[in-house]
């Protein structure tokens, strides 16, 4: 397994910044933050460290990112673009097709071969409508993957954190039982999962017993804790906006028990991509801090992966 971060943390970085302190820092690897130039429309999101548009229309700008990084002796495990491409809002949901559609033709001409994303939702909508949605927006996806071959690995996170996510959130992909459902819908080589066991312990869902039933389904996999506060649990309970009783952590200040989760991942023989997310905002009030949390995180998780 190679060790590596996402870069949207670093979103203040250029792209050879951002390559340059991965190298420096003995990082393995690095997710690539790949969305359009424009204004985020939330946290972590709308970070372009490469332009998925400019690398299919200039040849000159692909291999620049190419030789750049193997220069520097740092891989791309994946390019990410993390929307919402099954938007109830049919101009929403079309740009961020548009947008998937560049980043998964940018990866194979990158030689990276693999997107990271969401499945997307309609918060609106239960997931049986929803499903009807993934058969209508997915396939046309999923063939142009297989014509790259380009693999997509879906997150399991609901993205369903607060108010403006309610009721249903963002991403469909988020419980073993909807893998299944998917997975039957879009019966391809080419759709697997980025695997981030921290989503799962705030939904109170084993993260330890799916790695086993869908060990062919993990291309990719994100390092990222969270923290649960059972008083405040207890006071709001599962059905509040999760953030009401959880947080986001840095790998080993939350509850993830990461040795018994390498563990699996090796027992399942997992060799791929593995990359360090952080979303926690005790490191976010300074650069420094911010770099601090992916040195931090990289230090602990070394005693499991090196």
């Amino acid at each position: 397994m190679k060790l590596g971060f996402i870069t949207s943390i670093l979103d203040s970085y250029s792209y050879e910044e951002m390559i340059d302190f991965a190298s420096e820092h003995g990082f393995e690897c690095v997710e690539v933050a790949s969305w359009p130039k424009e204004k985020a429309e939330r946290r972590y999101a709308g970070v372009s460290h490469i332009d998925a548009k400019r690398v299919n229309e200039d040849s000159e700008y692909a291999a620049y990112i190419i030789d750049y990084a193997k220069k520097k002796g740092v891989d791309i495990s994946s390019l990410a673009y993390y929307p919402n491409v099954m938007d109830g809002n049919l101009e929403k949901r079309m740009a961020a097709i548009k947008h998937l559609e560049n980043v998964i033709q940018a990866s194979s001409i990158l030689g990276v071969n693999m997107v990271t994303t969401f499945i997307g939702r309609d918060q609106t909508k239960n997931v049986e409508d929803n499903m009807e949605l993934v058969k209508e927006i997915w396939p046309p996806l999923i063939k142009l993957a297989e014509k790259n071959n380009v693999k997509i690995a879906i997150e399991n996170c609901p993205m369903l954190f607060g108010a403006e996510q309610w009721p249903g959130g963002q991403n469909l992909m988020t419980t073993p039982e909807i893998w299944r459902k998917v997975f039957g819908i879009l019966s391809s080589d080419n759709l697997g999962i980025n695997y981030d066991p921290s989503h799962f312990i705030w939904q109170m869902i084993d993260y330890i017993n799916p790695i086993y039933e869908f060990k062919d389904k993990i291309f990719h996999v994100h390092y990222k804790d969270i923290k649960l506060y059972p008083d405040k649990l207890n006071a709001c309970g599962i059905m509040a906006y999760p953030l009401k009783f959880m947080q986001p952590k840095i790998p080993g200040l939350g509850d993830v028990d990461w040795g018994r989760y390498v563990s699996a991942l090796t027992d399942i023989g997992y060799n791929g991509y593995t990359c360090i997310e952080i979303e926690d905002k005790a490191f976010e009030n300074s650069k420094e801090r911010i770099t601090d949390a992916l040195l931090l995180s990289k230090r602990y998780l070394e005693q499991f992966v090196i």
